[in-house]
């Protein structure tokens, strides 16, 4: 099979996966995937494109990850995990695609404007 590589994003977070047949252990950032995302709700989000396809085990994975914060660099590892799935099997769009693991999601923090105290919120006016 050799080395699979895909790019995730999300929010201004981007992740580089590799991913190559093995017994199932992840790294990210070259530290273990439960002290990077410590919480069960980042590691369920994830593990999530390969527990759907049943492939949890089955691949070493190995992420670089950068800017962001750690749900929107958690959201970027599943989607390119996502990605990988789709090349490693076809047949595993099919489920992935309905739970929208496939679709980047073009959110952005919004700018802040001249004049107001952020993008949308204004300074207070009294009058006195």
């Amino acid at each position: 099979m050799g080395v699979i590589h895909k790019i995730g994003r999300r929010k201004t977070a981007v992740a580089r996966v590799y991913v190559s047949e093995g017994t199932g252990v992840i790294t990210v950032n070259k530290k273990e995937f439960a002290t990077y995302f410590p919480t069960s709700t980042l590691q369920y989000k994830v593990m999530q494109p390969m527990s759907m396809t049943e492939n949890a085990t089955n691949y070493d994975v190995k992420v670089n990850v950068y800017g962001g914060g750690s749900t929107g660099q958690a959201e970027a590892v599943r989607m390119a995990l996502a990605r990988v799935m789709c090349e490693i099997n076809a047949e595993n769009r099919l489920i992935l695609k309905p739970e929208g693991l496939l679709t980047r999601d073009p959110r952005m923090v919004e700018r802040k404007k001249f004049g107001q105290k952020k993008a949308r919120k204004k300074f207070q006016f009294s009058k006195r």
